[in-house]
């Protein structure tokens, strides 16, 4: 059995895809999305654009022959060529797995090797922001496998990042991390032990695997469905016995609280209880200290209220209000489409303002027509989806030198639904994205399938292009996201109005039943 650099770093992030990379069926792999592709494209033109910087030569060798492939590149290694890219290493173990790497480039330095007195270093390129500790592992996965052909382990290796930011990797500090992770690698391989499915949005979204992981998951209500279950709690939740949503629903407080603390205990029961109870939960932060709930929980009624009400001012309702929401390539960086949804009570009329950049050097221009329209409605309030929006105003604000005078009352306006969601409300959602909680509410996108990375690759197909279907896919996509996030937000206020209204003191705080809440 071959084991790849590739397969290892995949392992690293999820033993289960590595598994499935060996034994899976290839029917069930996702086909590759627009964005992967893109993201593959940019990986490849990166590392061609590092390469062109010094006098490479690369080993030739027919197609997926990796024995002939690893000879054509000792060749090279022996005659002392100064830069190697696209060699290949071969490097066989006592189970009958075979190690193979693909280092992206070998550079020849003074030293003592099999070949005289030169060595060969690994450099990896990565387009990364920064240095994970995952491509130090690979760097001295690589390095191993150069000691076995040259005799001599390097001391150091590179990291050539985005950017071309370059970094030392000590190989002696990664070594034993890496042989741990692949004796455990070669171990489940070799004994076939399928790891358990475990959902992690963030690392499974692009991975081949997903759609067959996760139906797998939602067949058995995994526990890595719930929000805020990482992998490590997961681990500490094991440890504990607590394995399903409907065992953590059941847990009290003081028996998680050993392991995650307070808050955090607090947050994955009531979390289970909001899935188990398919209600909507009141977050009781705003009524009583956590200790306070569980005697409560408990039928202890002389717990006291010990914090204020939820402030409803924070989610104000206006005559006019505004609904922002922005379209970007976050690689540029490229704001190509600042999107406003205008809600005017006094004219009963919804307006949708759609400033988008035909041509990327136009981002200045929609910004001006950005503060243009807002300076309209004065004391409108203007509500987004989090923190990036804010955050993309004050890099606006600076990159375009707008007056501090206009740019701190604009700031103060902003208010962030979904951070208001978290700190008041726990839905039975697999996530607080956007999606989750306005499809979970009734709202539906038009075109349902479109994402937000989905909207990345249309803009360039737009720039390439000029078809204006396209144009209006992304358009059309962005006021789907303004209008979500005003369904969210009236539904929002409405609940609190609702449940506030009938609560009483020194009670549990009221639930509502989610099936009613569209």
């Amino acid at each position: 059995m071959l084991l790849t650099d590739a397969l290892l770093l995949d392992y690293k992030r999820c033993r289960r895809r590595a598994f499935l990379d060996i034994y899976g069926d290839p029917t069930e792999q996702d086909l590759p999305s627009d964005f992967l592709l893109k993201l593959q494209q940019k990986s490849r033109d990166h590392k061609q654009q590092i390469l062109a910087t010094v006098p490479h030569h690369s080993p030739r060798y027919p197609r997926t022959d990796w024995h002939a492939a690893a000879q054509a590149t000792l060749k090279l290694m022996q005659q002392g060529t100064e830069y190697i890219s696209g060699g290949v290493l071969l490097m066989p173990t006592g189970d009958g797995v075979t190690l193979l790497c693909f280092p992206d480039l070998l550079v020849k330095q003074p030293g003592r090797s099999n070949f005289g007195d030169w060595i060969y270093v690994p450099t990896t390129i990565k387009l990364s922001k920064r240095p994970k500790p995952e491509y130090k592992i690979l760097t001295a996965f690589r390095a191993q496998l150069l000691a076995a052909v040259q005799g001599h382990w390097p001391t150091t290796g590179s990291l050539i990042l985005r950017n071309q930011k370059c970094y030392t990797v000590v190989i002696e500090r990664w070594v034993p991390l890496m042989e741990q992770l692949l004796s455990e690698c070669i171990e489940t391989l070799l004994q076939r032990q399928e790891p358990e499915v475990f959902i992690s949005r963030q690392r499974c979204s692009l991975c081949c695997w997903y759609h067959s992981c996760y139906a797998i998951a939602k067949s058995v209500e995994h526990i890595s469905l719930l929000p805020g279950v990482t992998p490590s709690r997961y681990r500490d939740l094991e440890a504990l016995g607590v394995t399903t949503i409907e065992s953590l629903a059941t847990s009290t407080i003081t028996e998680l609280e050993p392991s995650f603390g307070s808050s955090v205990a607090f947050q994955l029961v009531q979390q289970a209880q909001s899935q188990v109870q398919n209600r909507v939960l009141l977050y009781p932060k705003h009524y009583f200290s956590i200790l306070e709930y569980e005697q409560l929980e408990r039928g202890n009624g002389n717990a006291k209220i010990s914090a204020d009400l939820p402030n409803q001012d924070s989610l104000p309702t206006a005559s006019v209000e505004l609904y922002f929401d922005i379209e970007a390539q976050p690689d540029l960086p490229l704001e190509y489409l600042l999107g406003v949804l205008v809600i005017d009570r006094r004219t009963e009329t919804e307006t949708f303002h759609n400033l988008f950049a035909e041509h990327s050097w136009q981002e200045g221009f929609i910004w001006l027509q950005f503060l243009d329209l807002v300076e309209r409605y004065p004391d409108a309030p203007i509500f987004h989806f989090s923190k990036y929006e804010v955050d993309t105003v004050k890099r606006l604000a600076t990159l375009y030198q707008t007056p501090r005078q206009i740019v701190k009352p604009l700031l103060n306006r902003f208010v962030d639904v979904h951070q208001i969601v978290i700190d008041t409300v726990t839905m039975p959602v697999e996530s607080y994205s956007l999606k989750n909680l306005a499809r979970c509410l009734g709202f539906e996108w038009r075109d349902p399938d479109m994402t937000g990375s989905q909207s990345v690759c249309l803009y360039d197909q737009w720039l390439q292009t000029g078809n204006h279907s396209i144009l209006e896919m992304i358009q059309r996509y962005n006021e789907d996201d303004c209008r979500a996030t005003y369904h969210l937000k009236e539904w929002l206020v409405n609940f609190l109005s609702n449940t506030l209204s009938n609560t009483l003191p020194n009670t549990l705080p009221n639930t509502i039943n989610f099936q009613n809440l569209a």
